[in-house]
């Protein structure tokens, strides 16, 4: 039989341990090494049944035992300082106090959407990559102090389960999560204690209700909303279902209950508890791009005691503080539904015009479909500041999204870059963050209480010791896995007991698998990579895990070649695939690894965050250079696996660029591992785990990508926004200019331009151009006329541009005006330069912002 309902029992704890429910109930405990120790020394078996679930814990725990311990003055008194630190962490001023101090544009609050969230396995919130990511962000701005709100959904199935059936092939498994025996509390009303919050919002012409959830991330709440409520009928209780499930109605209606009923849910939330409302909105990738709708509509009714604005003025109000990052530069990637389906569950979406809204994720560009909505180009227009998550992603993003800016150079369009980080103290080892922590060195190496060039001052046997330690943790995990896993597929698992060995060289490749993600690269010559295996001196072996979309049968079909390779007997002792790669599992993977492979198609991996974490834990990168890699390459800290992209054929590409992965693995890695001194010490190789760590710790933790964001992206929306807010009229101003400019600007005209000197300049010499512009009906103060300059190509079209405003024009007879500038010549060959009118605000955030431009009229030959 089955139980149909289900309810949980919370342990009544001992008077002496009613701290436990604090350090359970917030997530710090993830990330922080003294309470996992104190719920450890609770039962350390239980500790280790319960993968490490606190809440499970407790609630297993015999009653006995708590007696025990709660008589126990050692251990209460360790729990007692557990929370007096824990107080200490939440109230303290960290480095967002002082920056904010200084700033007076900084932000009181930060609002952070994302349809995932990964925290930790305990809230099994994440697909990949980018809940990892959005993870470590709450655990950055967390340890940093900074006034972040984060918003997602709470799927009552999580993702999915992994596992393989006989012949390989992934299994998905959908259990069941019960919101009371997670680390969360329920949204409750201040004036009714036992009443939860609950939000509504339209749906397709009925209204969805959803509770609210809170996770507590050290001192950062994060919501999630819950539509599996007794309000709801069956099909709007499954609305949160699962993660990426279900059709284009059912993700429609996901993404609408997280953008829409997200700013809901914190306008809830900051009333309860008296947080500052969010003055900047951060949309992680295109899923919750629908909060934007909603803040319009919010100053369309009349928001906080302000006056109605029409859609115009309100669009200006959210986009001025609004920060769309983009996240893949796969146009797969990007979530796009039928204009007739947003029309339709827009339709009453009181007051906002349908038609706006369509408009807003409209692909009316050159080669876009009129029939589809963009959730990418609808983050794009709703955003004043948007980005993208690692430098080369950025440019791929401004060439991908070059069409909604067509009148500007690729490199002018709006879309800067943030390289993503990780958080250390989630993913490096405890015994290197010990020694990192302990380390003493100057200022210039220490950053978030870690010396990342502290290896330096270890002894060589100690730090050797230590990464075997490490690949002890991987193998034993491995082991423990595998058999779980030959058990489930009906398959023997004697042998598993001997599966890898901690002393040959470890590869690891984990990540989602899509096809251009490239799994199977490594095997385009099996025979090859066996004798690369079995070498009898110098063997390598890999760790590989993975899940593919369900849908996804080709990365269905990637995963069951590559289980298949790895079950053949002759090499399953050097090559393992572990189902259901999760953050439990990477823990203890990324630092057990030597070597951490990534050989997607270039330049289709936005970021890889994966190769961050072995990096921090002193693993080599053999890397295409995509994504993170490709910025900050150096020999001293991996491999650069050559990009074939010139290579039309893919099949072709493939085998060069898996002969090259071969290549280096048995000349370079294979070499340099197994070069030991007469102490048996690899002495090359552990250099360089010392460069890696100290060159690369301080560029990819998650903490410096938080203050990029705080610097670059969030305090100047702050500014911005305060300055549309300004006064009552402030956006309706700056809306009736942008509309008075778009009607004006076909009047705009580059009548003549020429230049002042001869055609051929020495560098260092200056050269003079004049220009007469015809600005129609616009002021002066309008527009602003640049000379722009840069090397000429082959087609006469500008590259690696620059632009020279020029200085306040002077009137002409016939309704023109002459502006004239100079220019200085910097570098020898050919050089061209054109004038180009934009217009000009001090509340645009760049020139391409209203995507207008006027150029001279080019007479074809």
């Amino acid at each position: 039989m089955r139980a149909i309902r289900r309810f949980t029992v919370r342990p009544v704890l001992p008077e002496p341990l009613d701290g436990l429910a604090d350090l359970v109930l917030n997530l710090r405990w993830v990330w922080h090494a003294e309470t996992r120790e104190i719920f450890d020394s609770i039962d350390p078996e239980l500790w280790a049944q319960t993968r490490h679930d606190p809440v499970r814990l407790l609630a297993e725990v015999a009653p006995q035992r708590l007696a025990e311990l709660a008589a126990d003055r050692k251990f209460t008194r360790r729990v007692e300082l557990a929370v007096a630190e824990l107080s200490d962490y939440l109230t303290e001023d960290r480095w967002y106090q002082e920056y904010a101090a200084g700033n007076a544009d900084a932000p009181k609050s930060i609002g952070y959407f994302s349809p995932e969230f990964g925290v930790t396995e305990v809230l099994p919130q994440y697909s990949g990559g980018l809940g990892i990511l959005a993870g470590d962000h709450l655990k950055a701005a967390s340890d940093l102090g900074v006034p972040i709100i984060g918003v997602g959904l709470l799927y009552r199935h999580g993702y999915f389960e992994q596992s393989l059936n006989n012949s390989g092939w992934q299994q998905e498994r959908y259990p069941l999560l019960d919101p009371n025996s997670l680390p969360l509390r329920l949204l409750h009303d201040h004036a009714d204690q036992d009443k939860p919050v609950v939000i509504e919002l339209p749906l397709d012409g009925r209204t969805l209700y959803a509770q609210v959830w809170v996770a507590q991330v050290g001192r950062v709440p994060l919501l999630m909303l819950d539509s599996d409520i007794e309000f709801n009928s069956g099909t709007d209780r499954d609305v949160t279902d699962r993660l990426y499930g279900g059709g284009s109605d059912h993700r429609l209606a996901q993404e609408i209950l997280l953008g829409v009923g997200g700013v809901r849910a914190i306008r809830e939330f900051c009333r309860v508890t008296g947080t500052p409302l969010p003055e900047v909105f951060h949309t992680n990738e295109g899923h919750a791009g629908f909060l934007g709708l909603e803040r319009i509509r919010e100053y369309m009714t009349g928001v906080d005691g302000r006056p109605a604005l029409d859609f115009d003025a309100a669009l200006e109000e959210a986009r001025a503080g609004t920060v769309f990052t983009t996240h893949t530069p796969v146009p797969a990637g990007i979530d796009r539904f039928d204009r007739e389906l947003i029309r339709r569950y827009f339709a009453h979406y009181e007051p906002l015009p349908v038609d706006r809204v369509l408009a807003l994720g409209a692909e009316d560009y050159q080669d876009g479909d009129p029939t589809k909505f963009n959730m990418a180009v609808m983050g794009f227009r709703l955003a004043q500041r948007a980005n993208g998550v690692s430098e080369l992603h950025g440019e791929v993003s401004r060439e991908m999204f070059h069409g909604l800016w067509k009148l500007f150079d690729t490199a002018e369009v709006p879309i800067t870059s943030i390289t993503n980080g990780v958080h250390h103290e989630t993913w490096v080892h405890p015994a290197l963050l010990e020694v990192l922590e302990s380390a003493r060195g100057n200022g210039d190496t220490i950053l978030d209480g870690y010396d990342w060039a502290g290896l330096e001052r270890v002894d060589r046997a100690t730090i050797w010791t230590m990464k075997r330690r490490m690949r002890i943790d991987l193998v034993e995990m491995a082991r423990e896995r595998l058999t779980a896993s030959a058990v489930t597929r009906g398959l023997p698992s004697d042998w598993t007991a001997d599966v890898l060995d901690p002393d040959i060289v470890t590869f690891g490749f984990a990540r989602r698998v899509p096809s251009y993600k490239r799994l199977t690269l490594m095997l385009r010559d099996p025979e090859r990579l066996k004798r690369l295996l079995t070498d009898p001196e110098r063997p390598i072996q890999i760790v590989i895990a993975g899940k593919s979309h369900p849908d996804d049968e080709g990365g269905k079909r990637l995963i069951q070649q590559m289980v298949q390779f790895a079950d053949q007997e002759d090499v399953r002792h050097r090559i393992v695939f572990l189902p259901d790669y999760d953050i439990a599992m990477a823990r203890p993977l990324y630092p057990g690894c030597d070597v951490w492979m990534n050989n997607p198609l270039r330049p289709y991996e936005a970021c890889g965050t994966s190769g961050m974490k072995a990096a921090l834990n002193g693993a080599a990168n053999l890397s295409i250079r995509d994504g993170w890699w490709d910025e900050w390459y150096d020999p001293a800290f991996g491999w650069a696996i050559p990009s074939a992209e010139g290579v039309e054929d893919p099949n072709q590409r493939d085998d060069l660029e898996a002969r090259a992965l071969y290549e280096i693995i048995e000349n370079e890695i294979v070499e340099r591992f197994y070069d030991t001194d007469s102490h048996g010490l690899p002495q090359r190789w552990i250099q360089a785990m010392i460069e890696t760590v100290a060159g690369l710790g301080p560029k990819v933790l998650a903490s410096r990508m938080v203050r990029d964001y705080v610097q670059k992206l969030y305090t100047p929306a702050t500014a911005s926004s305060r300055r549309v807010s300004a006064t009552p009229t402030s956006a309706e101003e700056l809306a009736a200019w942008k509309r008075r400019v778009r009607e004006l600007w076909p009047q705009v005209s580059v009548d003549h331009v020429e230049s002042l000197g001869g055609e051929t300049v020495e560098v260092g010499a200056t050269i003079d151009v004049s220009a007469l512009v015809r600005l129609g009906e616009l002021r002066p103060e309008e527009i602003e006329v640049q000379m722009v300059a840069g090397r000429v190509g082959p087609d006469d079209e500008l590259l690696d541009i620059q632009s020279y405003p020029f200085p306040a024009g002077v009137d002409q007879p016939d309704g023109v005006r002459r502006y004239q500038g100079t220019v200085s010549t910097h570098r020898a060959g050919s050089i061209g330069y054109t004038v180009r009118v934009v217009p000009h605000h001090p509340d645009l955030a760049s020139d391409a912002e209203l995507g207008l431009a006027a150029l001279p009229k080019i007479s074809e030959p």
